[in-house]
């Protein structure tokens, strides 16, 4: 993140992706978030992606805007997806044409992101056992499957008992279109030493406003995590 107005006309090798925007306000600090001023929006966002480590160092050096650096993090992906508390999540996103330009492209072709750095108790959600941390995800730790089974998650799934499969206070209820009164958002976080890199897209900042919020009512995720980071920008059009 950068007090920054504008990237540097260079060149960069062609194995690496550049997602860039510009700070817009709007998005709320919420319950339980610990950013401090200086890591609180910001008026550029830059990121850069790819698989050779060399590459994306050398981008980011020839991208590096004039302006002050805010904070920066570097980033990776599991080979299979999981985040640092041993899940994959984030996995009710946009899926057809249709979705997407309903729910991530504006009219223009642009786009919200929300960025933010949560920091992850992992030591104190590796003590739970499995059982109390699938509860907490609402989806099975060795496969990514919602409790309720099946490939997409059936919030209205009880057991013989009457009790809802999915908890009330698991993440994927918590944060599903359905119990959030919002759209769907095109999740694409990454991991870093202590927690997780959040990254959103949508058409709309009040998706994942009013997604954030229906969690802070009881999402039990949120007991070992803390957003340190926090910022919103508009991701212009490709052309």
């Amino acid at each position: 993140m950068w007090d920054a107005h504008a990237l540097p006309s260079v060149q960069v090798s062609s194995s690496v992706t550049v997602t860039w925007g510009h700070g817009i306000d709007g998005l709320p600090e919420f319950p339980g978030d610990a950013v401090r001023p200086q890591d609180l929006g910001g008026k550029l966002f830059l990121q850069i992606c790819g698989d050779d480590a060399g590459a994306v160092r050398d981008a980011a050096a020839r991208l590096r805007p004039e302006g002050r650096l805010r904070w920066r993090e570097q980033g990776f992906c599991n080979s299979d997806r999981t985040n640092v508390l041993g899940f994959r999540d984030g996995i009710v996103v946009p899926k057809t044409p249709a979705e997407f330009e309903q729910e991530v492209w504006r009219p223009d072709g642009s786009t919200i992101a929300v960025v933010r750095r949560i920091k992850l108790d992992v030591a104190g959600f590796a003590a739970l056992p499995v059982g109390e941390q699938e509860r907490i995800f609402g989806r099975r730790k060795r496969d990514a499957v919602p409790l309720s089974g099946g490939d997409e998650v059936d919030l209205s799934a009880k057991t013989p008992d009457g009790e809802y499969v999915i908890p009330a206070d698991a993440h994927v209820r918590r944060a599903h279109p359905l119990t959030a009164g919002a759209g769907l958002m095109l999740r694409r976080s990454y991991n870093y030493a202590e927690g997780l890199l959040f990254i959103s897209y949508q058409r709309e900042l009040k998706t994942f406003v009013n997604t954030m919020y229906r969690m802070t009512e009881g999402d039990a995720l949120l007991r070992y995590a803390t957003t340190t980071s926090s910022a919103a920008f508009r991701i212009p059009p490709l052309n």
